[in-house]
């Protein structure tokens, strides 16, 4: 036991670290500016908070429209034992967005401006609607789960209320899933619709005018990696049983998708005669084969050995390094190839760096309290039977025989 109270306290005190640091710095954010918490500057305006915490962010939980796509709409109830986890991913990322653009946007206490004040030839009008819509439709596709808690409650007021409102959202929940599909669609492309508007800005090897079809499909790769990852890891802490064969049928998708995606990226690449760069020795050639070696050569290489597509592990570790391929890819779009056409080099600071950290920590312990809460990988009925398990008051007898046990536990900690 005090190996494990150990190595929970260890994470426990490195969250508390994180997220002490990212109090801070959001206290220097809205008190000082964004001159005084971020290396931002006039001549490269957007930094780590646009680049990972939006463009990433909103990439990372690409999984929810995607699995609920294969679900409800293809009707592929295979999949069904992993969309709660994945619907709470992607809510949870969306949340965090618009938490971050707090942070990013000068006065953030004009986020709402956008609803009000039309502009519809802009992009960014475009995807602050498709966020603020689709974060919405999350929140009525997760309620349910919300709602299934209610009703093991033993308030018979709160229990009949969550049933009204359940037998509501299930007449709706089609068109919900369909409204949520066609938004996430519509906002990941535009995401790479932004930098259509800086052709002579963004280094070449990454602007295209194909970038918007290029964010789709890294989008839906990534989310189907990010499912991979959520299931191994949620198995792996709360004790549950892999589903193994939905994790080889999704790596054997996701193997089409970048095969796809890769044969795609270097014939436009070669159609606009810019392959070449990608052999010169330049800053921003190490982070293109970077980006290459993460997101699809290693990947592939993995996937296409039958050995490793039927192996969890192997599926995992192919999915993590997807993950990490196209943030950097992103990060490169947003950072790495705007930074010599404004001729200076942004390397973000350390509170930007804590806010970042102190999001993610945030949306990994939320997970974890919604997973215990909630009935995520368990009905309401199996919650609420171990809920009572866990509360309800020992007899004396069992009292008396744990008795030596917790004493030689309190031994154990304190040494």
């Amino acid at each position: 036991m005090a190996p494990l109270r150990s190595k929970l306290s260890f994470w426990k005190s490195v969250f508390l670290v994180v997220m002490a640091a990212g109090l801070y710095a959001a206290v220097v954010r809205f008190t000082q500016g964004l001159g005084a918490s971020t290396h931002l500057s006039d001549r490269f305006p957007w930094g780590l908070w646009i680049g990972f915490d939006v463009l990433c962010g909103v990439m990372l939980a690409a999984g929810g429209f995607t699995l609920m796509a294969a679900v409800h709409i293809f009707n592929i109830e295979r999949f069904k034992p992993i969309v709660r986890p994945t619907l709470l991913t992607a809510f949870l990322g969306y949340v965090l967005v618009c938490v971050a653009l707090l942070f990013d946007i000068g006065r953030s206490y004009r986020i709402w401006h956008p609803l009000v004040m039309w502009n519809p030839r802009s992009v960014m009008f475009e995807v602050a609607w498709c966020v603020t819509l689709y974060t919405t439709v999350l929140a009525f596709e997760f309620s349910p789960i919300v709602l299934e808690r209610l009703q093991v409650l033993r308030s018979e007021r709160v229990r009949h209320a969550a049933r009204i409102v359940t037998r509501v959202l299930r007449v709706v929940s089609v068109p919900l899933i369909i409204a949520g599909i066609l938004l996430s669609t519509l906002h990941q492309s535009s995401l790479g619709s932004l930098y259509l508007i800086v052709p002579n800005k963004l280094y070449p090897l990454w602007y295209t005018p194909t970038l918007p079809l290029f964010f789709f499909l890294s989008a839906i790769a990534v989310g189907l990696a990010m499912t991979v990852y959520e299931s191994t890891t949620s198995a792996r802490h709360f004790g549950k049983e892999l589903e193994t064969p939905l994790l080889q049928e999704i790596g054997r998708i996701l193997l089409v998708i970048l095969i796809v995606y890769a044969v795609l990226r270097f014939q436009d690449l070669y159609r606009r005669d810019v392959l070449r760069l990608a052999f010169q020795p330049r800053y921003e050639t190490w982070f293109f084969w970077l980006e290459i070696a993460l997101a699809l050569a290693l990947p592939i290489g993995l996937l296409l050995v039958p050995r490793v597509r039927r192996s969890p592990r192997g599926i995992y570790v192919a999915s993590v390094l997807v993950v990490l391929g196209f943030i950097t890819n992103r990060l490169n779009v947003s950072l790495t190839g705007m930074e010599a056409s404004a001729g200076v080099r942004y390397f973000p600071k350390w509170t930007e760096v804590a806010v970042t950290a102190s999001i993610v920590a945030a949306g990994f312990a939320i997970f974890g309290l919604a997973a215990k809460y909630l009935p995520i990988f368990e009905s309401a009925a199996e919650l609420q039977a171990r809920t009572e398990r866990e509360f309800a008051p020992l007899p004396a007898a069992a009292r008396a025989a744990r008795a030596p046990e917790q004493e030689a536990e309190l031994v154990n900690a304190d040494d």
